[in-house]
């Protein structure tokens, strides 16, 4: 699991060619922690199709910000560096990350 942040996000996020799904996440967020397993085990099913990575919005704050990341927990697909879908808030569950990344394979 790739770990983005204000380093690597150019790279990794903004310039990759193909699926790149971020999950951002602080550290005090519950359900962001509750949901880490499910985004782990996507990350198997999904290996090679979609490069899966976390984001820490506690140390990475503006980086979030810049991304329009308000709220918690935010998964964000990028397609070719352009955000083309979110799970957010109630819709950040296990099936919602499915039904994004199905609607963009």
């Amino acid at each position: 699991m790739l770990e983005f942040n204000k380093e690597n996000f150019q790279e990794e996020v903004l310039d990759a060619k193909g699926l790149v799904l971020v999950d951002y996440w602080g550290e005090g967020c519950e359900p962001c922690r509750a949901l880490m397993p499910a985004f782990d085990e996507l990350s198997v099913a999904y290996e090679g199709r979609v490069k899966f990575g976390k984001l820490n919005t506690t140390q990475d704050r503006r980086l979030a910000l810049s991304q329009r990341v308000l709220g918690l927990p935010t998964i964000v697909l990028y397609k070719d560096g352009a955000r083309v879908g979110e799970c957010i808030k109630d819709n950040a569950s296990r099936d919602g990350i499915v039904n994004l990344l199905e609607t963009h394979l």
